[in-house]
């Protein structure tokens, strides 16, 4: 039988997507209904640093009464430069499912391709899968169906927002980016996907009559030394509360965390009653549970 991974939204049908998601619904209101993965052991391999995604995976896998391990680079011979391969053969045959969060997608598609195991997309520097699932399952939540709904992302056209094209298609939605010429996200993925996707240099023109709006750092892990230029370049991108009033009466805020206040997103956006980003953050544990059990028990 096949390992199924997720590396990406793509993994995976709309039907599972959403299963995973209501089944973390579930989960939320009812914790004892999780299947037991009792015995069964998660490895936690970091290369970058993590509040959400590791906290949200170790709760997670204790819930379901397992186990995890973590490693960073400095904690394995992966950092001292072990071939992914090998290590991707030996730790599957030792773990029963693993997370991965590196810089290299490519790093992560080799480590999957060896691996008798689950791999997850812990976050590369191309896509943040998980942090989606938490998404629609807050969305969903405030707001019902996404389907046939618009979105707007305003910022980097990085990994956060390469997973919100891939979502746009899975999840049926209309995703309007509003970011720079120098950081657009990659052309084929948005050319794969135009037909619901449009890139726009107006953040006002991209948050127009939307049912959500979405911004993340100006900087990600491993730009910080890109910092001072990049804050010239989105000086005009920031979500404040003049912005969001362009969006639909009732649009919601997102933002995957850590926020920058006063940079991409004024202090008064993310603290307002509109901004949904505290269930956000809580629902990566929700949502991660409910895709653990899932590719424990395939």
């Amino acid at each position: 039988m096949s390992v199924k991974h997720f590396l990406t939204l793509q993994d995976m049908s709309r039907e599972e997507l959403l299963a995973i998601i209501h089944r973390a619904i579930e989960l939320k209101a009812n914790p004892e209904l999780a299947a037991d993965q009792q015995k069964k052991t998660l490895a936690l391999i970091f290369d970058k640093s993590s509040t959400r995604t590791r906290v949200a995976f170790e709760v997670a896998m204790t819930q379901l009464g397992g186990a995890s391990l973590f490693l960073s680079n400095a904690d394995s011979q992966l950092g001292r430069g072990e071939p992914i391969e090998d290590s991707a053969q030996v730790l599957s045959r030792m773990v029963d499912c693993m997370a991965i969060r590196t810089f290299e997608h490519e790093k992560l598609v080799r480590f999957a391709e060896y691996s008798s195991v689950p791999v997850i997309n812990a976050l590369t520097d191309d896509f943040h899968p998980c942090q989606l699932l938490a998404d629609m399952q807050t969305f969903i939540e405030h707001r019902g169906n996404i389907a046939g709904k618009s979105v707007a992302w305003i910022g980097d056209g990085n990994n956060m927002c390469q997973s919100y094209i891939n979502a746009a298609e899975r999840f049926d939605f209309e995703l309007k980016i509003a970011c720079p010429a120098d950081y657009e996200p990659n052309a084929g993925l948005t050319a794969k996907h135009s037909d619901r996707v449009q890139i726009l240099r107006d953040p006002k023109a991209a948050v127009h009559n939307v049912d959500l709006v979405v911004t993340d750092v100006w900087a990600s892990m491993g730009q910080e030394g890109e910092h001072s230029e990049r804050l010239a370049c989105f000086s005009s991108l920031q979500v404040d509360r003049e912005l969001m009033s362009h969006a639909n009466p009732d649009a919601l805020f997102m933002h995957c965390l850590p926020a920058h206040r006063g940079e991409e997103v004024s202090a008064d956006v993310l603290d307002a009653p509109d901004s949904i980003v505290w269930d956000e953050a809580e629902n990566r544990m929700h949502s991660q549970k409910a895709l653990l059990e899932m590719l424990l028990s395939h």
